[in-house]
């Protein structure tokens, strides 16, 4: 470690205690949709071979979901995206083996016997879902990477990161049968088909052309274009915007109907 990156983790191992929250931490599911492909950001910690979810502590003075949103800016730079708390994970072991010496001493830290770090710690997990093509992924002090990374080829993760990203999708595929979603993962202008994928990517599964359609219209939520999609050798389909009021709408008050 260089003597900014010792001072950082002095201030959050020796005095971290005085800032934020004993026991408790939040973690964040990033999702990413571009080209038709599902991602989801990453962080490499220091010494250490798996990957983790982006996640940090809760200040004393903020809300769970302002130590959510502070944790997507300072790892993706976007301070205006979709963020929803799905889940509270609190098995009593879930950190037991982070709080054993080796741990601390294999990145060179002499950690006190009551230090806050060795206390047993409760998460509560968010999802965001973000256009990724938008975000520069950006390591904290406690890791070297962030990276993006095809979902279906992640591996094993830190603690217990694979069942916290496991049940972020269940629960993103729970929301798609009453909540739109699409603003922030399409660009301004898409197809149906687009959007479609997007829905057949996220749940996993085909969608029926015809039934998509007519649910996602039926709704009010999308505005048919003049413009049509370019570079097409055949029929050109039409180009969709949202009804930012309209989605929004949607969004508190939910779809009759669902997918």
């Amino acid at each position: 470690m260089n003597m900014q990156e010792q001072e950082d983790w002095d201030s959050i191992v020796l005095k971290g205690h005085e800032y934020y929250l004993p026991h408790l931490s939040v973690d964040c599911v990033v999702l990413g949709f571009h080209h038709n492909q599902l991602k989801v950001l990453l962080l490499k910690p220091k010494q250490k071979k798996n990957w983790a979810l982006p996640g940090g502590f809760v200040k004393k003075d903020e809300t769970l979901e302002d130590a959510a949103y502070r944790t997507l800016l300072e790892r993706t730079g976007l301070s205006d995206t979709y963020l929803q708390q799905f889940h509270i994970f609190s098995n009593p072991n879930r950190t037991k083996h982070y709080r054993n010496d080796e741990e601390f001493e294999s990145i060179g830290i002499k950690m006190p016997e009551e230090n806050w770090l060795r206390k047993r710690f409760l998460t509560v997990g968010f999802y965001a879902l973000v256009e990724f093509s938008k975000v520069v992924p950006m390591p904290n002090v406690l890791s070297d990477q962030c990276e993006w990374w095809d979902i279906d080829g992640i591996g094993e993760l830190i603690l217990d990161h694979n069942e916290i990203l496991e049940t972020a999708q269940k629960s993103i595929r729970l929301q798609l049968k009453y909540k739109p979603i699409g603003f922030n993962l399409l660009p301004t202008k898409f197809t149906l088909s687009e959007l479609q994928k997007l829905y057949e990517t996220l749940l996993g599964k085909k969608l029926d052309r015809g039934n998509f359609n007519r649910k996602m219209l039926s709704y009010g939520f999308l505005i048919q274009l003049e413009e049509k999609k370019s570079g097409v050798r055949h029929r050109a389909p039409y180009l969709y915007s949202f009804d930012i009021e309209q989605y929004n709408l949607a969004l508190n008050e939910g779809l009759n109907g669902g997918i």
